[in-house]
Formats: structure tokens, sequence, C-alpha cells
């Protein structure tokens, strides 16, 4: 038990001492993970063990030296006062699944966007909340049956005696009485109230000298007290309600997430490995959000062209830059493989700002526009500064402003990513926010 323990103890000092989330995101090797699984790197506290080597002969304290020989010289490295090692120690990973990224993520952030479901995969039964008029006696409402009886019960009942004391109010006769029932929301029949008043001797008759005096003196049972008395419920077929399962439709939360990026001349390495920074842990949210996530990867220059994402990021032409070509592309991938209807649809793009003459405005604009996605993004980046013609973000700010479904940041140096990170995931979680209260609307 005490290995056990210590076992367990060496675990959690590993999942303690993992490299923070925001510092490997922003710094750390991003090629070891995989879609599906994130390595990030810990310390590896090595588990004790013993060794026996069978190689061992001749007992103990018995070798081949003599008394007093020495046992050798140290070893290179292990004489005293040699400097202390400058190689770091073995790392191992703490492995997670996107879920858990996600989980991690939204408490970092303080998010909490809701994937919708929108293609139906299932019809089935729910609550039994619905009611019908036929079904197994299994499924019988026998409460809301007995309820209904029962007010019939109570609206047709009435308190006889209180009543034959109402005939005996002065000069109060049958149609009299009758009269003050209704107004009193008490229903007897007006040829009960003749029958009763013929039995009521005549020196009773004008006992109280007005209703007033007569509801002073003489208390009306109370419903409960009706209720307590009554020996029967009438039950009719007309009442009879069954239960029946509420159907159910249940829908897969499915996501397609397109990510373009400028393949230019003018994107060199690091501007390269920061637009990997960024997409990178948003496909990883995104995968664990929803339950089935699929990705495009596409590049350009002046034209576009659908990549692997082996090569996406890695990937430099030497053309010029025409970011239409692009959105052109992606929205026929769209409405040909990815209908709106069936998947939730994210259009992430990078680049360093630069684009041909008017193009921002004249064609990127009006087909983003055009597109039904949760949330467009554009990656800027620029960590030498930007040039005279990187105005391609100041063109989608003009154009879209605080617009929910768009999503405008820059990232500079590694230090931000995590923040334009953020800044994207809470435009989708707004995004999301106000597509569903149109919904509702």
């Amino acid at each position: 038990m005490g290995l056990r323990r210590d076992v367990d103890r060496y675990r959690d000092v590993g999942e303690e001492r993992r490299q923070d989330l925001r510092e490997f995101v922003q710094y750390g090797d991003l090629g070891d993970s995989l879609e599906d699984r994130i390595r990030i790197p810990i310390k590896v506290v090595d588990l004790p063990e013993f060794s026996y080597d069978e190689a061992a002969m001749g007992g103990i304290g018995k070798g081949d030296a003599d008394v007093g020989q020495p046992v050798g010289e140290p070893a290179e490295g292990d004489a005293e006062g040699d400097e202390p090692g400058e190689e770091g120690g073995e790392h191992g990973y703490y492995e997670m699944d996107p879920e858990e990224f996600a989980e991690e993520l939204d408490r970092e952030f303080e998010l909490d966007l809701e994937p919708k479901g929108k293609s139906v995969v299932e019809e089935k039964e729910g609550d039994l909340t619905d009611l019908v008029r036929s079904g197994p006696s299994s499924t019988l409402d026998f409460r809301r049956m007995f309820k209904r009886g029962l007010k019939r019960k109570i609206a047709t009942e009435f308190d006889e005696d209180y009543l034959r004391e109402a005939l005996k109010v002065e000069g109060a006769g049958p149609q009299t009485v009758y009269e003050w029932a209704r107004s009193q929301s008490i229903n007897v029949s007006l040829h009960w109230l003749e029958a009763a008043y013929d039995e009521i001797p005549r020196g009773e008759r004008g006992r109280y000298a007005s209703f007033e005096d007569f509801m002073e003196d003489v208390e009306r049972t109370t419903v409960a007290e009706a209720v307590r008395g009554m020996d029967h419920v009438p039950l009719r077929k007309e009442d009879e309600r069954y239960r029946y399962p509420q159907v159910v439709e249940e829908k897969e939360s499915k996501v397609v997430v397109v990510n373009i990026r400028d393949v230019s001349g003018s994107m060199g390495r690091r501007k390269r490995d920061l637009v990997e920074r960024t997409f990178t842990p948003l496909d990883w949210y995104l995968t664990g959000k929803y339950e089935e996530a699929e990705f495009v990867y596409v590049a350009h220059d002046v034209d576009a062209w659908r990549v692997e994402r082996e090569e996406f990021f890695g990937i430099q032409s030497g053309g010029g830059t025409r970011i239409s070509s692009a959105y052109e592309l992606v929205h026929d991938v769209l409405e040909e493989e990815y209908p709106y209807s069936d998947w939730n649809r994210y259009v992430f793009a990078a680049g360093d700002g630069e684009n041909s003459s008017n193009d921002s405005s004249d064609n990127v604009v009006p087909l983003m526009k055009e597109m039904d996605v949760n949330l467009h993004a554009y990656v800027e980046t620029q960590p030498s500064g930007g040039g005279v013609s990187s105005t391609h973000s100041q063109e989608l700010e003009k154009a879209f402003g605080d617009s929910g479904d768009v999503a405008v940041v820059s990232v500079n140096s590694r230090d931000e990513v995590m923040d334009a990170v953020e800044e994207i995931l809470r435009a989708a979680s707004r995004s999301s926010d106000n597509r569903e209260q149109e919904a509702a609307v």
C-alpha cells in the first residue's frame, strides 16, 4: 500500500508541474501534439526501483582485488570541484484530449461557449409529458382524472344547511335567496330552494333581520370540510387522459472550421509561427466543444487552393496577395459540403494585412457578408511593423465595426497569442448567444 501511495503521489507531482497552458501555447513545441491528443511537457520524477544483477557471484565482500587496492580512478566529471551540468532534466508529457483542453480554456478565460446542435440524428421518447385520450391502463393519469371529478363534484354540490338558514331571513323567499346565492357564487337550483322553503316551519321564518345578520351568525362549510365529507367522487370516461412520451429530437453538434492563410512571399517564418500558435488552440478548443469537428485548410497568394494540415503552416510562395480568392473558394466549399442547416461554421483567416488594391472592400467584405457562419476572424501578424499596404484589417473594422459575427485581432509576438485566442473565443460566445436570441424571437 505504501508503494501505491508513492506512485499516486509521483503522478500528482507530475500533473502539478506540467507546463502552464498559456506558456505552452505561446512558447512550447506544438508539433509534438496530435489532433486528438495534446502533449504538454512536464518534469518526470523517476520511480525508485530495485535491480538484481544475476552476474554477481562469489558472496558478500569477496572480490578479485587485494585488500586496500584502489577501486579505480574517478570518471571524468566526477572529481571534486567540477561544475554542475547545464543540461535540462528529462521531460515527459502530460496528455489531455481536446475536451479537457476546452474545459481548461473555459476556466482560464471564464467562457461558456455552448455548442448548438443542428442536424437531427435521432428521435427518441422523452418524459411522459404529453396527454392523449387512449392508451394502456398503466399510463392512465388517474390524479388528473380524479381532480376533474372532484372539481365537478364541488361545483354541483352546495351547503344545504347554510342555504336553509338563508331562507329564514326576514322577507326572503326562494327567489330572493336564489338571487343572493348567485351573487355569492353559490350554485343552487331554484327548485331545491322552493322545496326547502316549504319545509321550514312558519315560526322559524324571519329569524334573521337581514342577510348581513344571517352571515354573521351562520358559518359556511369550507371546501376542505366539504371534500372530507364526500362519500364518493364521480369519475367520467371523458375525463380519462393517458400519459404519452414526448418525442425528443437528438441533435448532433457538428462544426467545420476553415483556416485560411496568406502564403505569399511576405509571410516569413516568424509570421507563420504566430499564425500556427493562434490557430492551433482554436482548433483544439472547438474539437473539444463539438461532437463532430472537421477542418478545411486553404492557402492563398493571388490564387487559393486547399491543402492538408501538415503543409498548411509551413508552405510559402513567392507570389503576391489577393485575399478574395480564398473566400471565393471557401464560399463554394461551405455551400457544397457543409450546409449551414447542418453545420456550425467558423472561418479563421490570417496574414500580414497586405492585399491587392481595393480587394478587401470590393470583394472580401461582400463575400464575408454573404456567408452564413458563426464567426469570421482575421488574425493580422506584423512582428516587424506594418507596411504601407497592410490595410486589410482596417478595411474589415471599417466595414463590420462592432459586429458580433466578426473578430479582428493583432498578434505581433508570442506574448500576444493567448490574448488573441481569448478575444476570438469571446466573440464566438457572444455570436452564439446573439443567434440564439434571434432564433427565439
